[in-house]
Protein backbone atom coordinates (compact mmCIF):
# COMPACT_ATOMS: atom_id res chain seq x y z
CA UNK A 1 0.00 0.00 0.00
CA UNK A 2 1.38 3.40 -0.70
CA UNK A 3 0.89 5.99 2.26
CA UNK A 4 1.21 9.96 1.35
CA UNK A 5 1.55 12.74 3.59
CA UNK A 6 -0.73 15.18 1.49
CA UNK A 7 -0.92 12.04 -0.51
CA UNK A 8 1.51 8.01 1.11
CA UNK A 9 1.63 5.96 -1.55
CA UNK A 10 3.16 8.25 0.71
CA UNK A 11 3.70 11.58 -0.23
CA UNK A 12 5.08 15.50 1.03
CA UNK A 13 7.19 20.84 -0.35
CA UNK A 14 6.85 23.10 2.39
CA UNK A 15 3.34 22.43 2.19
CA UNK A 16 3.77 18.62 1.33
CA UNK A 17 1.85 15.03 1.39
CA UNK A 18 3.19 11.84 2.48
CA UNK A 19 2.03 8.69 0.77
CA UNK A 20 2.15 4.94 1.62
CA UNK A 21 2.15 2.27 -1.04
CA UNK A 22 0.92 -1.39 0.90
CA UNK A 23 2.41 -4.60 -1.16
CA UNK A 24 2.98 -8.14 -0.19
CA UNK A 25 6.39 -9.92 -0.93
CA UNK A 26 7.24 -13.43 -1.31
CA UNK A 27 7.54 -15.26 2.15
CA UNK A 28 4.66 -16.68 4.41
CA UNK A 29 3.13 -15.09 7.64
CA UNK A 30 2.06 -18.23 8.85
CA UNK A 31 3.26 -22.48 7.60
CA UNK A 32 1.84 -24.08 5.42
CA UNK A 33 0.07 -22.26 3.48
CA UNK A 34 -1.28 -23.81 0.05
CA UNK A 35 -0.29 -23.42 -3.03
CA UNK A 36 -2.18 -20.93 -5.21
CA UNK A 37 -3.29 -23.69 -7.53
CA UNK A 38 -5.44 -25.44 -4.51
CA UNK A 39 -7.10 -22.83 -3.84
CA UNK A 40 -9.38 -19.77 -5.38
CA UNK A 41 -6.98 -17.15 -3.92
CA UNK A 42 -9.54 -14.59 -4.42
CA UNK A 43 -11.83 -16.08 -2.16
CA UNK A 44 -12.85 -13.87 0.78
CA UNK A 45 -11.81 -10.93 -0.88
CA UNK A 46 -13.99 -8.42 -1.65
CA UNK A 47 -14.91 -8.23 -5.30
CA UNK A 48 -14.53 -4.58 -7.24
CA UNK A 49 -18.04 -4.31 -7.13
CA UNK A 50 -18.19 -5.22 -3.07
CA UNK A 51 -15.40 -2.57 -2.80
CA UNK A 52 -16.99 0.08 -4.08
CA UNK A 53 -20.33 -1.20 -2.73
CA UNK A 54 -18.23 -0.87 1.08
CA UNK A 55 -16.76 2.81 -0.12
CA UNK A 56 -20.37 4.26 -0.94
CA UNK A 57 -21.60 2.65 2.38
CA UNK A 58 -18.67 4.03 4.34
CA UNK A 59 -19.59 7.38 2.85
CA UNK A 60 -23.62 7.39 4.40
CA UNK A 61 -22.71 5.95 7.18
CA UNK A 62 -19.57 8.35 8.61
CA UNK A 63 -20.64 11.61 6.21
CA UNK A 64 -20.32 13.57 9.28
CA UNK A 65 -16.54 13.43 8.91
CA UNK A 66 -16.11 12.30 5.26
CA UNK A 67 -16.85 12.70 1.41
CA UNK A 68 -15.93 10.27 -1.16
CA UNK A 69 -15.28 11.29 -4.26
CA UNK A 70 -13.63 9.74 -7.60
CA UNK A 71 -10.45 10.00 -9.83
CA UNK A 72 -10.89 8.50 -12.71
CA UNK A 73 -11.42 5.26 -14.21
CA UNK A 74 -9.10 2.13 -14.59
CA UNK A 75 -8.91 0.90 -18.70
CA UNK A 76 -11.80 -1.21 -17.94
CA UNK A 77 -13.81 1.05 -16.73
CA UNK A 78 -13.85 0.70 -12.95
CA UNK A 79 -14.36 4.06 -11.05
CA UNK A 80 -11.30 4.44 -8.98
CA UNK A 81 -12.88 5.86 -5.64
CA UNK A 82 -11.01 7.58 -2.55
CA UNK A 83 -12.22 7.96 0.51
CA UNK A 84 -11.28 11.06 2.95
CA UNK A 85 -11.79 11.80 6.06
CA UNK A 86 -11.42 15.14 7.85
CA UNK A 87 -13.94 17.14 10.30
CA UNK A 88 -14.50 19.93 6.91
CA UNK A 89 -14.03 17.31 4.59
CA UNK A 90 -13.67 18.82 1.26
CA UNK A 91 -12.42 22.45 2.78
CA UNK A 92 -9.25 23.39 1.80
CA UNK A 93 -7.72 24.18 5.40
CA UNK A 94 -3.86 25.10 6.84
CA UNK A 95 -3.85 21.85 7.01
CA UNK A 96 -1.43 18.54 6.29
CA UNK A 97 -3.21 15.64 3.89
CA UNK A 98 -1.65 11.94 4.07
CA UNK A 99 -2.90 9.79 1.44
CA UNK A 100 -3.28 5.85 1.58
CA UNK A 101 -3.02 4.11 -1.79
CA UNK A 102 -3.51 0.27 -2.13
CA UNK A 103 -3.41 -2.45 -4.69
CA UNK A 104 -1.00 -0.79 -7.02
CA UNK A 105 -0.28 -4.02 -8.40
CA UNK A 106 -3.13 -6.08 -8.55
CA UNK A 107 -2.09 -9.04 -7.37
CA UNK A 108 -1.08 -7.80 -4.12
CA UNK A 109 -4.58 -7.26 -2.51
CA UNK A 110 -3.80 -6.72 1.01
CA UNK A 111 -4.06 -3.27 1.14
CA UNK A 112 -7.10 -3.05 -0.19
CA UNK A 113 -8.95 -5.26 2.63
CA UNK A 114 -6.66 -3.30 5.31
CA UNK A 115 -7.88 0.31 4.16
CA UNK A 116 -11.17 -0.15 4.49
CA UNK A 117 -11.02 -1.46 8.04
CA UNK A 118 -9.46 1.57 8.68
CA UNK A 119 -11.45 3.79 7.70
CA UNK A 120 -14.20 2.35 9.60
CA UNK A 121 -12.14 1.78 12.31
CA UNK A 122 -11.26 6.13 12.59
CA UNK A 123 -15.42 6.35 11.98
CA UNK A 124 -16.44 3.76 14.62
CA UNK A 125 -13.57 5.55 17.09
CA UNK A 126 -13.14 9.24 16.25
CA UNK A 127 -15.22 10.56 19.28
CA UNK A 128 -13.86 7.84 21.94
CA UNK A 129 -10.34 7.12 20.74
CA UNK A 130 -7.70 10.47 20.90
CA UNK A 131 -5.48 8.84 18.17
CA UNK A 132 -8.70 8.76 15.88
CA UNK A 133 -9.76 11.89 16.68
CA UNK A 134 -6.33 13.65 16.47
CA UNK A 135 -6.40 12.03 12.82
CA UNK A 136 -9.68 13.55 11.88
CA UNK A 137 -9.42 17.25 13.08
CA UNK A 138 -5.55 17.68 12.74
CA UNK A 139 -5.36 16.40 8.96
CA UNK A 140 -6.91 15.51 6.07
CA UNK A 141 -6.60 11.90 5.39
CA UNK A 142 -7.44 10.37 1.98
CA UNK A 143 -7.52 6.82 1.22
CA UNK A 144 -7.65 4.89 -2.46
CA UNK A 145 -8.54 1.85 -1.67
CA UNK A 146 -7.23 -0.05 -4.87
CA UNK A 147 -5.17 1.97 -7.65
CA UNK A 148 -5.55 -0.96 -9.78
CA UNK A 149 -8.52 -2.68 -10.19
CA UNK A 150 -8.10 -4.18 -13.76
CA UNK A 151 -5.27 -6.16 -12.43
CA UNK A 152 -7.10 -7.62 -9.28
CA UNK A 153 -9.80 -8.71 -11.28
CA UNK A 154 -7.42 -10.38 -13.87
CA UNK A 155 -5.36 -12.12 -10.73
CA UNK A 156 -2.09 -10.49 -12.13
CA UNK A 157 0.34 -7.58 -11.60
CA UNK A 158 -0.60 -5.12 -14.44
CA UNK A 159 -3.04 -3.13 -15.74
CA UNK A 160 -5.88 -3.99 -18.22
CA UNK A 161 -3.23 -3.37 -20.46
CA UNK A 162 -0.43 -5.13 -18.79
CA UNK A 163 1.31 -2.55 -17.30
CA UNK A 164 2.95 -2.47 -13.92
CA UNK A 165 1.93 0.88 -12.77
CA UNK A 166 4.67 1.79 -10.23
CA UNK A 167 6.93 1.06 -13.50
CA UNK A 168 5.40 3.36 -15.49
CA UNK A 169 5.77 6.99 -13.62
CA UNK A 170 8.38 9.81 -15.44
CA UNK A 171 11.46 9.21 -14.23
CA UNK A 172 14.80 10.81 -12.53
CA UNK A 173 17.47 10.73 -14.61
CA UNK A 174 8.57 -8.40 1.55
CA UNK A 175 8.13 -7.31 5.17
CA UNK A 176 10.00 -3.59 5.28
CA UNK A 177 9.32 -0.13 4.95
CA UNK A 178 11.18 1.05 1.83
CA UNK A 179 11.68 4.57 0.92
CA UNK A 180 13.61 6.69 -1.92
CA UNK A 181 15.87 6.90 -4.11
CA UNK A 182 14.23 3.92 -5.45
CA UNK A 183 16.67 4.38 -8.63
CA UNK A 184 20.19 5.23 -8.43
CA UNK A 185 22.24 7.54 -11.48
CA UNK A 186 23.07 4.59 -13.10
CA UNK A 187 20.11 3.78 -15.49
CA UNK A 188 21.72 2.07 -17.70
CA UNK A 189 19.72 -0.64 -17.72
CA UNK A 190 18.01 -2.83 -14.58
CA UNK A 191 20.08 -5.96 -15.22
CA UNK A 192 23.66 -4.11 -15.05
CA UNK A 193 22.31 -2.72 -11.68
CA UNK A 194 21.14 -5.77 -10.25
CA UNK A 195 24.34 -7.70 -11.53
CA UNK A 196 26.28 -5.07 -9.90
CA UNK A 197 24.28 -5.35 -6.44
CA UNK A 198 25.18 -9.23 -6.41
CA UNK A 199 28.72 -8.93 -7.50
CA UNK A 200 29.12 -6.18 -4.47
CA UNK A 201 27.54 -8.45 -2.11
CA UNK A 202 29.08 -11.36 -2.69
CA UNK A 203 32.52 -9.71 -2.86
CA UNK A 204 32.86 -6.53 -1.19
CA UNK A 205 29.28 -7.74 1.34
CA UNK A 206 27.67 -4.20 1.12
CA UNK A 207 25.23 -3.00 -0.81
CA UNK A 208 25.00 0.87 -2.79
CA UNK A 209 22.71 3.25 -0.75
CA UNK A 210 21.44 6.07 -2.31
CA UNK A 211 19.73 8.50 0.06
CA UNK A 212 17.64 12.16 -0.90
CA UNK A 213 17.82 15.35 0.44
CA UNK A 214 15.08 14.63 2.75
CA UNK A 215 17.13 11.16 3.89
CA UNK A 216 16.72 11.35 7.63
CA UNK A 217 13.06 12.44 7.61
CA UNK A 218 12.68 9.36 5.71
CA UNK A 219 14.39 7.24 7.95
CA UNK A 220 12.36 8.52 10.59
CA UNK A 221 9.01 8.01 9.19
CA UNK A 222 9.90 4.38 7.81
CA UNK A 223 11.11 3.46 11.79
CA UNK A 224 7.52 5.07 13.34
CA UNK A 225 5.57 2.33 10.68
CA UNK A 226 8.56 -0.54 11.71
CA UNK A 227 8.41 -0.27 15.57
CA UNK A 228 5.12 -0.01 15.36
CA UNK A 229 3.96 -2.94 13.75
CA UNK A 230 4.04 -6.45 15.64
CA UNK A 231 7.33 -7.97 14.17
CA UNK A 232 8.58 -5.60 11.45
CA UNK A 233 11.57 -3.72 13.14
CA UNK A 234 12.86 -7.36 14.52
CA UNK A 235 13.68 -8.08 10.87
CA UNK A 236 16.92 -10.34 10.21
CA UNK A 237 17.05 -9.11 6.45
CA UNK A 238 16.29 -5.64 6.71
CA UNK A 239 18.43 -3.69 9.79
CA UNK A 240 15.04 -1.77 11.95
CA UNK A 241 12.80 -3.22 9.48
CA UNK A 242 13.20 -0.45 6.78
CA UNK A 243 15.53 -0.04 3.22
CA UNK A 244 16.73 2.69 1.62
CA UNK A 245 14.99 1.66 -1.91
CA UNK A 246 17.47 1.37 -4.44
CA UNK A 247 19.89 -0.55 -2.15
CA UNK A 248 17.61 -3.27 -1.62
CA UNK A 249 16.86 -3.03 -5.53
CA UNK A 250 16.53 -0.11 -7.61
CA UNK A 251 13.68 0.07 -10.19
CA UNK A 252 12.47 2.91 -12.85
CA UNK A 253 9.75 4.31 -13.44
CA UNK A 254 8.34 4.17 -9.95
CA UNK A 255 5.62 6.35 -8.38
CA UNK A 256 7.63 7.12 -5.22
CA UNK A 257 10.35 8.83 -6.91
CA UNK A 258 7.92 10.31 -9.03
CA UNK A 259 5.97 11.79 -6.16
CA UNK A 260 8.96 12.84 -4.11
CA UNK A 261 10.32 15.07 -7.38
CA UNK A 262 7.34 16.29 -9.02
CA UNK A 263 4.83 15.92 -6.31
CA UNK A 264 6.73 17.58 -3.47
CA UNK A 265 5.26 14.41 -1.50
CA UNK A 266 6.92 11.96 1.05
CA UNK A 267 5.92 8.54 -0.33
CA UNK A 268 6.99 5.36 1.43
CA UNK A 269 6.55 1.71 0.30
CA UNK A 270 5.16 -0.93 2.75
CA UNK A 271 5.39 -4.55 2.21
CA UNK A 272 3.08 -5.74 4.92
CA UNK A 273 2.58 -9.62 3.80
CA UNK A 274 5.23 -12.11 3.34
CA UNK A 275 2.81 -13.18 0.92
CA UNK A 276 1.32 -11.31 -2.19
CA UNK A 277 -2.09 -13.37 -1.83
CA UNK A 278 -2.34 -14.58 1.25
CA UNK A 279 -5.55 -16.69 2.96
CA UNK A 280 -8.66 -14.74 3.65
CA UNK A 281 -8.59 -16.10 6.80
CA UNK A 282 -5.06 -14.18 7.75
CA UNK A 283 -6.55 -10.77 6.99
CA UNK A 284 -7.48 -10.18 10.53
CA UNK A 285 -3.83 -10.51 12.08
CA UNK A 286 -2.15 -8.65 9.14
CA UNK A 287 -4.98 -6.09 10.28
CA UNK A 288 -4.02 -6.25 14.00
CA UNK A 289 0.11 -6.39 12.96
CA UNK A 290 -0.35 -3.26 10.94
CA UNK A 291 -3.32 -0.94 12.76
CA UNK A 292 -0.68 0.75 14.69
CA UNK A 293 1.69 1.36 12.41
CA UNK A 294 -1.03 2.98 10.21
CA UNK A 295 -2.30 5.63 12.91
CA UNK A 296 0.49 6.00 14.36
CA UNK A 297 2.36 6.79 10.86
CA UNK A 298 -0.52 8.96 9.76
CA UNK A 299 -0.51 10.84 13.58
CA UNK A 300 3.34 11.61 13.42
CA UNK A 301 3.33 14.27 10.62
CA UNK A 302 6.35 16.16 12.12
CA UNK A 303 6.55 19.32 10.54
CA UNK A 304 7.72 22.88 10.82
CA UNK A 305 4.02 24.89 9.99
CA UNK A 306 3.04 28.46 10.06
CA UNK A 307 0.58 29.96 12.34
CA UNK A 308 -2.60 29.60 10.82
CA UNK A 309 -3.44 33.78 11.33
CA UNK A 310 -0.56 34.49 8.81
CA UNK A 311 0.28 31.47 5.68
CA UNK A 312 -0.44 27.41 4.93
CA UNK A 313 2.97 25.97 4.70
CA UNK A 314 3.87 22.42 6.25
CA UNK A 315 7.45 20.36 6.16
CA UNK A 316 8.11 17.23 7.42
CA UNK A 317 11.48 16.67 9.44
CA UNK A 318 13.16 14.55 11.42
CA UNK A 319 12.67 15.67 15.42
CA UNK A 320 15.33 16.09 18.05
CA UNK A 321 17.24 18.46 16.41
CA UNK A 322 18.14 22.13 15.48
CA UNK A 323 17.17 23.96 12.62
CA UNK A 324 17.37 26.82 10.28
CA UNK A 325 14.60 27.69 8.61
CA UNK A 326 14.38 30.60 6.11
CA UNK A 327 11.07 31.98 4.74
CA UNK A 328 10.96 33.97 1.19
CA UNK A 329 9.04 35.53 -1.24
CA UNK A 330 9.44 37.42 -4.21
CA UNK A 331 9.24 41.07 -3.57
CA UNK A 332 10.53 41.10 0.09
CA UNK A 333 13.14 40.33 1.98
CA UNK A 334 13.98 36.60 3.39
CA UNK A 335 14.32 36.25 6.93
CA UNK A 336 15.70 33.28 9.32
CA UNK A 337 14.57 31.62 12.40
CA UNK A 338 16.66 28.75 14.10
CA UNK A 339 13.99 26.48 15.80
CA UNK A 340 14.69 23.20 17.78
CA UNK A 341 12.49 20.40 16.64
CA UNK A 342 10.64 18.10 19.30
CA UNK A 343 7.26 17.25 18.38
CA UNK A 344 6.00 20.19 16.35
CA UNK A 345 7.35 23.63 16.17
CA UNK A 346 5.78 26.96 14.27
CA UNK A 347 7.33 29.63 12.82
CA UNK A 348 6.06 32.39 11.35
CA UNK A 349 7.74 35.14 9.05
CA UNK A 350 6.56 39.08 8.78
CA UNK A 351 8.86 39.61 5.18
CA UNK A 352 10.09 43.24 4.82
CA UNK A 353 9.95 44.92 1.44
CA UNK A 354 12.84 44.84 -0.91
CA UNK A 355 14.60 48.26 -0.80
CA UNK A 356 14.98 47.89 -4.45
CA UNK A 357 11.06 48.03 -4.47
CA UNK A 358 10.85 51.98 -3.61
CA UNK A 359 7.25 52.08 -4.11
CA UNK A 360 4.11 49.85 -5.82
CA UNK A 361 3.87 52.28 -8.58
CA UNK A 362 4.44 50.32 -12.38
CA UNK A 363 7.15 51.77 -13.99
CA UNK A 364 7.38 52.65 -17.13
CA UNK A 365 9.42 50.09 -19.59
CA UNK A 366 10.72 53.69 -21.10
CA UNK A 367 12.23 54.57 -17.29
CA UNK A 368 15.73 54.95 -17.91
CA UNK A 369 16.18 55.37 -14.65
CA UNK A 370 16.25 51.69 -14.31
CA UNK A 371 19.78 50.49 -12.95
CA UNK A 372 22.01 48.07 -14.90
CA UNK A 373 20.08 44.93 -13.52
CA UNK A 374 16.26 46.28 -14.86
CA UNK A 375 17.94 47.44 -17.99
CA UNK A 376 19.55 43.51 -18.41
CA UNK A 377 15.92 42.60 -17.63
CA UNK A 378 14.03 44.89 -19.74
CA UNK A 379 16.59 43.65 -22.75
CA UNK A 380 16.01 39.97 -21.83
CA UNK A 381 12.01 40.68 -22.00
CA UNK A 382 12.42 41.92 -25.58
CA UNK A 383 14.90 38.94 -26.90
CA UNK A 384 13.80 36.63 -25.52
CA UNK A 385 9.94 35.94 -24.76
CA UNK A 386 8.46 38.63 -27.14
CA UNK A 387 11.31 38.02 -29.94
CA UNK A 388 8.48 36.41 -31.93
CA UNK A 389 6.69 39.18 -31.76
CA UNK A 390 9.13 41.75 -32.53
CA UNK A 391 10.09 39.67 -36.08
CA UNK A 392 6.93 39.76 -36.93
CA UNK A 393 6.76 43.68 -36.39
CA UNK A 394 9.89 44.00 -38.24
CA UNK A 395 8.99 41.87 -41.25
CA UNK A 396 5.38 43.60 -41.62
CA UNK A 397 7.39 47.41 -41.35
CA UNK A 398 10.01 46.27 -43.94
CA UNK A 399 7.08 45.30 -46.13
CA UNK A 400 5.15 48.08 -45.90
CA UNK A 401 8.23 50.70 -46.31
CA UNK A 402 8.86 48.05 -49.68
CA UNK A 403 5.36 49.06 -50.77
CA UNK A 404 5.47 52.92 -49.75
CA UNK A 405 8.76 52.90 -52.30
CA UNK A 406 7.36 50.97 -54.66
CA UNK A 407 4.02 53.42 -54.91
CA UNK A 408 6.46 56.53 -55.11
CA UNK A 409 8.54 54.97 -57.65
CA UNK A 410 5.45 54.27 -60.13
CA UNK A 411 3.90 57.35 -59.25
CA UNK A 412 6.96 59.44 -60.48
CA UNK A 413 7.24 57.32 -63.42
CA UNK A 414 4.19 58.06 -64.58
CA UNK A 415 4.97 61.60 -64.13
CA UNK A 416 7.72 61.87 -66.47
CA UNK A 417 5.87 60.24 -69.26
CA UNK A 418 3.03 61.96 -69.02
CA UNK A 419 3.10 65.05 -72.32
CA UNK A 420 3.48 68.66 -71.52
CA UNK A 421 0.66 71.08 -71.97
CA UNK A 422 0.96 73.99 -73.76
CA UNK A 423 -0.29 77.25 -71.96
CA UNK A 424 -1.72 80.17 -74.43
CA UNK A 425 -1.58 83.57 -72.67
Amino acid sequence: MYIEYQWVVLETPMKRCTIVDFSGSTRHLFEGNPSETSFDKAKGYMTNAELEKAVKEFGRRCSNISRIYSIGKSVSGFPLWVIEISDKPGVEEPEPAFKFIGNVHGDEPVGRELLILLANWICDNHVKDSLARLIVENMHLHILPSMNPDGYALKRRGNANNIDLNRDFPDQGALVANYPWDGTQDKRSFLLSVYRKVMSLFIYGRRYYYGCPDDEAFQFLASVYSRSHYNMSLSTEFQGGIINGASWYPIYGGMQDWNYIYGGCFELTLEISDDKWPSAEELPTIWEYNKMSMLNLVASLVKVNAGRAFADYYRLLTPGKRYEVMGSMPGYKPKSTSIWLEETATADFILDPDSALKDNTPRSICDCSYDSKAKLVLLEFLLGFHMEVCFVLIVIGALLCFLLKRRQKFTLGKHKQSPKRSVVV
